[in-house]
C-alpha cells in the first residue's frame, strides 16, 4: 500500500470548490465533481483533481496527459502550466500560487476536517518520531482511537504504510485526516517538518497542542541559515496554526521560541537549575530501559520507557506533558504511564537493540546529525562497559556541511569508527566517505578510523571486532530498508544485515530481554 484514502470521500464540485478567491475555472465543467487530490500522475485514481506544480527540473504540467490517462478529471495549475496543457477534455482551474492553496484544497475534497478530534503536532531536528510514537502509546492506553504519521510510518489502526516523506505532501496528508475521520480517530499525532511548514504540507489544519523538541545543525541544503531553519519550525507557534504549545527549553532555540511564540504554551526541562513549568529527572539509565520523573503544577508523575539514553525520557515526557496541555485527566495520564511497563513503546529504528542476550550489544539508530551522534554515543557510553565500535555514512545530495562534523563526533565519543555508504543518491560515495574520514581523523588523528565502503562488509567488521561487554552501534539507517543509489532504490535492512553478521559470528540474534 503506497497511500491512505477515505473509502467514501464525498467530494466536491469545480463550482463549489471554485468560491475560493484565487481560483480560476479556465475551461471545461463546473459541475464536474472531485473525489480526491493527487500530486504524482502515475498515483491519480479515477475521480481525482491532479495538480500540476512548477519543480525545480521540470514542470507538473508535463505529467498531466499520463494523470487524464488514470482517470483524473479536472487539472490544476498555475499559468504557466496552463499554457502546456493542450487537452482540453477535461476541466482546467488555474491559480497564481497552487502550493500555497494545495493544503486548503484537500482538506475541502477529502473532507478531512474533524472538531471532535484531539489534533498533536511535533517539530525539532531531533526525537520527533519518539516523542510522536510515545505520545499515540499513552493515548491509546488511555482509550482513545490514535492515528500517527511519522518519518518511518503512517498508520491508523491495522492500517500502516512506510513514509517517504516526515510529513506528507498536502493531499496524501489530508487523504489519511479523511481515513482517520471515516474510522472514529479521536487523536492525531503529526511530525511536522520545517519543509513542510515552508511548503504548505500542513496547510488545512489545526493543531490542538505543537511540540518543540529542540534544534541543531541540519537541512542546510534547503535553509540558508539556522536562523531561517529556526524560523519555518517558529512558524507552527502561530495562532492560525496552532491552540497552545509545548516548548523544551534545554537548548537555546527553545529559549528564544518562548520569546516569539505567538500562542499559549507550557516550558520543559530536563535542567535542574533551569527554569520552567515541568522538570523531568533520570532516575536511573541501562540498555534496556531508562526511569525518569516528570514534576510540574503540583504534578509529580513517575515512569520509565524501554528505551536507552535521557534524551529518551525527555522525548516522553514531552508527550505526557502534551497530553496533559491537551486537556487528559492528570489522574488518568499518571494511572497510564506510572504502572509497572511505564510507556511500553517501540519507535522503529531508534536505538533499537537488535542483538541477543549473548556477546556484544548491537544497536540501529537512525540518527544522521551532529547532535543525535552526541546524544546517542553519550547514553551509549554511560550503560557500556566495553568499547563502543560505530559504523555511519551520510546522505548524498542533502547538507554537506555537516559531514566533517558527524566524523568528528564519532571519533571523539567512539573507540573505533567504520565509515562506509549510506544513501549516496547522484554523488559519488568516495568523495562523502573522504568529508566523514577528514572529520574523523582531524579529531583525533590516532584514533582507530576505517574505511569500508560496502554496508554489509562494514557491519561485519564491527561485528568482527566486538567482544562482550562491547557495543556495535550502526547510526544511519535506522528503519529504511533500502539504500538510494544514483536513482535506484537498493534493498538493504540495517537491522536485518546486524543480525544476519551476529549469527554468522556465532550469537544468538534476537531483542535483549
Amino acid at each position: 500500500m503506497t497511500s491512505l484514502r477515505p473509502l467514501h470521500p464525498p467530494g466536491i464540485t469545480i463550482r463549489e470548490l471554485a468560491t475560493h478567491d484565487d481560483l480560476h475555472l479556465v475551461r471545461g465543467n463546473a459541475d464536474t465533481r472531485l473525489t480526491g487530490v493527487e500530486l504524482a500522475s502515475s498515483r491519480v485514481v479515477p475521480g481525482d483533481l491532479f495538480v500540476a506544480l512548477p519543480g525545480a527540473k521540470q514542470h507538473g504540467a508535463l505529467f498531466a496527459p499520463e494523470a487524464i490517462a488514470c482517470g483524473a478529471v479536472a487539472v490544476l495549475t498555475d499559468e504557466t502550466g496552463a499554457g502546456m496543457i493542450a487537452d482540453s477534455s477535461i476541466p482546467l482551474i488555474v491559480t497564481e500560487h497552487p502550493r500555497e492553496i494545495l493544503g486548503a484544497i484537500s482538506a475541502l475534497v477529502f473532507a478531512s476536517s474533524d472538531s471532535s478530534r484531539l489534533t498533536f503536532g511535533i517539530t525539532g531536528t531531533n526525537g520527533k518520531t519518539s516523542i510522536t510514537y510515545a505520545l499515540a502509546t499513552l493515548l491509546e492506553r488511555a482509550g482513545i482511537t490514535t492515528a500517527l504519521s511519522t518519518t518511518a510510518a503512517r498508520r491508523i489502526g491495522s492500517r500502516e504504510i512506510t513514509s517517504s516523506l516526515t510529513t506528507p505532501e498536502a493531499p496524501e496528508l489530508h487523504a489519511f485526516l479523511g481515513v482517520a475521520k471515516e474510522l472514529g480517530v479521536g487523536a492525531l499525532a503529526l511530525e511536522v517538518s520545517a519543509q513542510a511548514l515552508s511548503r504548505h504540507r500542513v496547510a488545512g489544519i489545526h493543531f490542538d497542542v505543537v511540540c518543540f523538541a529542540n534544534l541543531s545543525h541540519d537541512h542546510l541544503d534547503d535553509y540558508e541559515s539556522l536562523e531561517e531553519y529556526f524560523a519555518a519550525k517558529a512558524s507552527l507557534f502561530s495562532p492560525d496554526i496552532a491552540t497552545r504549545g509545548v516548548i523544551c527549553v534545554d537548548d537555546e532555540w527553545g529559549q528564544r521560541l518562548v520569546a516569539s511564540a505567538q500562542i499559549p504554551f507550557v516550558t520543559l526541562t530536563s535542567h535542574s537549575e533551569r527554569e520552567a513549568d515541568w522538570h523531568v529527572t533520570i532516575t536511573s539509565e541501562s540498555i534496556e530501559r531508562t526511569s525518569f520523573v516528570v514534576r510540574g503544577n503540583g504534578v509529580e508523575i513517575h515512569s520509565h520507557i524501554p528505551l536507552l539514553g535521557s534524551f529518551m525520557a525527555v522525548n516522553a515526557a514531552l508527550a505526557i506533558v502534551m497530553a496533559i496541555s491537551a486537556g487528559l485527566d492528570v489522574d488518568e495520564v499518571t494511572r497510564v504511564v506510572g504502572g509497572d511497563d511505564g510507556i511500553p513503546v517501540f519507535v522503529p529504528g531508534r536505538l533499537e537493540v537488535v542483538s541477543g542476550p549473548v556477546g556484544p550489544v548491537a544497536v540501529v539508530d537512525y540518527g544522521h546529525t551532529p547532535e543525535a551522534f552526541r546524544l546517542c554515543l553519550e547514553a551509549l557510553r554511560r550503560v557500556t562497559p566495553g568499547r563502543i565500535i560505530m559504523v555511519f555514512g551520510a546522505d548524498g545530495d542533502r547538507d554537506t556541511l555537516k559531514r566533517p562534523e558527524l566524523g568528528a563526533i564519532a571519533a571523539r565519543l567512539a573507540d573505533t569508527v567504520i565509515v562506509t555508504d549510506y544513501h549516496p543518491r547522484s554523488e559519488d560515495p568516495a568523495l562523502i566517505r573522504a568529508a566523514l574520514l577528514a572529520g574523523a581523523r582531524s579529531a583525533r588523528p590516532e584514533g582507530d578510523i576505517r574505511e569500508v565502503s560496502d554496508p554489509a562488509r562494514a557491519v561485519r567488521a564491527a561485528v568482527a571486532l566486538a567482544k562482550t561487554g562491547d557495543v556495535v552501534f550502526y547510526a544511519g539507517p535506522g528503519h529504511e530498508n533500502y539504500r538510494e543509489i544514483a536513482g535506484r532504490k537498493v534493498s538493504f535492512n540495517a537491522r536485518e544485515e546486524v543480525r544476519a553478521a551476529l549469527s554468522e559470528a556465532g550469537y544468538p540474534t534476537g531483542e535483549v530481554e
